[in-house]
């Protein structure tokens, strides 16, 4: 399933951004629950703009607030992408 593929890499961004583990990190992880401050956030989409090969709008990445919201979006940009 696409999703779940992409919420593994997503994991696999945010674990290797913010040096944590894999498996303490679920799709309902909070940004609050991984101890993701608004600097930490700001790596992390840039690390995800280098994984997925794509530009996340200051707006978008300002409601991400969650592994999930991050997920939707990212699948939202993607289907963007390749409509282009």
């Amino acid at each position: 399933h696409v999703t779940d593929e992409l919420a593994g890499r997503v994991i696999a961004v945010i674990a290797k951004s913010q040096r944590i583990g894999v498996d303490t990190i679920t799709p309902r992880s909070t940004f609050a629950d991984l101890k993701i401050d608004s600097l930490d956030g700001l790596q992390l989409v840039f690390a995800l703009e280098e994984e997925f090969n794509i530009e996340i709008p200051d707006e978008a990445a300002k409601n991400y607030r969650s592994v999930d919201e991050v997920v939707k979006g990212l699948e939202t940009l993607l289907a963007k992408k390749a409509a282009s």
